[in-house]
């Protein structure tokens, strides 16, 4: 399956992904590109294949959430690297659920790189590259006005309930979910939807076959610190999701 652009006009263009129009007003179509970027697009190149392998993750992951009831953008593959999701108005926040403490937690905290949390961690992010997507407390967050008290507890339950699903599942292919990133928009009658992506790109994720801290590493950190093999990391990735899970389906 190849998608062309002449089947929509673009929307948006991020640092990894374009968003066009669909023939539907409420449905938008998602492509993923070979873009690698890190540390807000300062450090940036092309990586073959990338484009392709997340977007078959986050497929098939998006449908994971589905059969556990969680409510997400996804309806189905459109090309190989191109999906079929819901029209959302996105909420400016990025919403960090941690699990063992890496990255900017061990930068600013004195909790060691690798220490398993006692409970999951939320971190709340103002969505902007030019303010470097700033760590919120909830006094800012409610200054704001971003989000009401409903919305926050939704928010914090489905980004839970998230971290359940799906470190089950990776624990199963013997991959540990280190902390991920979701994003979150409302579609048309109001309802909050997990949106974006689920990949590599989004998450830590460490193989469990491996005791190389650094050959662990599956995830972007490789492409931050120069640790080489990207495309084969996310692909093993995906090879064994592909091990127990059937085709994204296809959208009609």
């Amino acid at each position: 399956m190849q998608m062309t652009s002449d089947h929509a006009n673009l929307l948006y263009e991020g640092k990894a992904k374009r968003v066009f129009n669909s023939n539907h007003s409420d449905r938008v179509l998602v492509e993923f590109k070979n873009d690698a970027t890190a540390f807000n697009a300062r450090k940036h190149m092309q990586l073959r294949k990338k484009g392709f392998v997340n977007c078959q993750i986050s497929a098939c992951l998006f449908e994971v959430l589905e059969g556990e009831q969680v409510p997400n953008h996804y309806l189905g593959l459109i090309a190989d690297t191109c999906m079929m999701a819901q029209r959302v108005q996105i909420i400016p926040l990025e919403v960090v659920v941690r699990n063992i403490a890496a990255g900017s937690l061990c930068r600013e905290t004195p909790i060691s790189f690798g220490q398993e949390l006692p409970a999951p961690l939320i971190d709340l992010y103002y969505k902007d590259d030019e303010m470097g997507d700033p760590l919120l407390t909830e006094a800012r967050l409610e200054l704001l006005g971003l989000l009401d008290r409903e919305q926050r507890l939704e928010i914090s339950r489905l980004a839970l309930k998230v971290n359940s699903v799906l470190s089950t599942f990776l624990d199963k292919l013997q991959l540990t979910l280190v902390d991920f990133k979701l994003e979150f928009g409302c579609n048309e009658s109001g309802q909050l939807l997990v949106a974006d992506e689920i990949s590599p790109d989004t998450c830590r994720v460490w193989d469990q076959r491996n005791t190389d801290l650094d050959g662990r590493i599956l995830d972007k950190d490789r492409f931050r610190k120069d640790l080489g093999g990207v495309v084969e990391a996310y692909e093993e990735i995906l090879k064994r999701i592909q091990g127990v899970c059937s085709k994204p389906r296809i959208y009609r």
